[in-house]
């Protein structure tokens, strides 16, 4: 990161509640941030910038890589997370989600939840006194599209610029293609949704996409029309059904997007672009909505994707812990020991 300096200091409270409460220069720190925090530990290295810091994780759904990530990150950084299962709080049984939360803020550095509803992670966000992060509502899932993003910086096409990357969302408009388009055209990115219109993402998100397009180059798009799929440099889908309890029924998923939208092997010929990079938030209804030649491919980036959660939510709570630009500090004081060493 240019001169290990953050571009921006967090005021003394801010949420990620949502991507869009973020302007591109802030999203590309969080990145930046991430991605330096990840090499420096692969090199073997620690980070204990959260020490004496601790994350409550609210869950109303069940979750294996926000999860598995927010808490595996705690521990690399010397902070500890606090596994709040449904059950386990009173939240829900004799307290409001607005006094868990006053309760919480008090207690705790940070909060992050997976809320059946958005409106639950706003009244989080509004009576906590601490950062609240956002592990997915119904409306948009953040984290999981920092993650996103970090995979198509380590995946970044040879020669492109951010306004020539085609990145197509296919199948159903769930609350990751609402976040995809949010984060890729903030970034200046071409967003495609490839989906039958009546699950086609709504105005109000495509909306948002035209508008940062304007702002920062790109475009923002919904067709059904496969001719939309030259070109692309990334494919990505989401399951077709599942995310809820009380749905429409399978068969009725699968009518409607079989087999047109599955993402299969023609489909990434479709592209004319053999290094077009495939990917999935997971978890995967394989053979459904992806193939296992797909997924297990060649040109399959999900698996990078899945672990890059974890890439993104050490830089989250470290940004949110108010500890980025310590850890940048002690990132560059350990690279110049090192270089130092290699030279005598």
């Amino acid at each position: 990161m240019d001169g290990y300096t953050l571009r921006h200091t967090l005021p003394t409270k801010k949420d990620f509640v949502d991507t869009a409460d973020f302007d591109q220069s802030e999203i590309i720190d969080i990145i930046k941030l991430s991605r330096l925090v990840r090499s420096h530990i692969k090199s073997g290295r620690h980070l204990n910038t959260l020490y004496h810091k601790t994350l409550a994780m609210i869950f109303e759904q069940k979750s294996t890589r926000t999860r598995v990530s927010f808490e595996t990150a705690m521990v690399q950084l010397g902070g500890h997370a606090l596994n709040l299962a449904p059950g386990a709080i009173q939240l829900g049984a004799h307290e409001t989600i607005e006094d868990t939360a006053v309760v919480l803020g008090r207690m705790c550095d940070m909060i992050m939840s997976r809320v059946d509803r958005h409106e639950s992670i706003e009244a989080l966000a509004k009576f906590a006194k601490v950062p609240v992060i956002n592990g997915m509502s119904d409306r948009v899932h953040p984290t999981q599209g920092i993650g996103d993003m970090i995979t198509v910086f380590d995946h970044w096409p040879k020669g492109k610029k951010p306004n020539d990357i085609k990145f197509i969302f296919v199948g159903d408009a769930t609350q990751v293609c609402n976040t995809i388009c949010e984060i890729t055209t903030k970034l200046g990115f071409n967003f495609v949704h490839y989906g039958p219109e009546n699950h086609k993402i709504s105005d109000e998100w495509l909306e948002l996409g035209k508008k940062n397009a304007e702002r920062y180059g790109g475009s923002a798009i919904w067709s059904e029309d496969p001719e939309v799929l030259k070109g692309a440099d990334f494919i990505y889908t989401d399951v077709w059904y599942g995310l809820y309890d009380k749905e429409t029924p399978k068969e009725v998923y699968m009518k409607d997007f079989y087999p047109k939208y599955q993402v299969n092997d023609e489909m990434l010929e479709a592209t004319g672009n053999p290094n077009v990079k495939f990917m999935h938030c997971l978890p995967a209804n394989r053979n459904e909505e992806v193939t296992d030649s797909v997924l297990d491919g060649p040109n399959s980036a999900a698996w990078d994707e899945a672990e890059n959660r974890l890439t993104a939510q050490r830089g989250l709570v470290i940004y949110f812990g108010r500890a980025a630009q310590e850890a940048l500090d002690v990132i560059k004081l350990q690279k110049e020991g090192n270089d130092a060493k290699e030279e005598i």
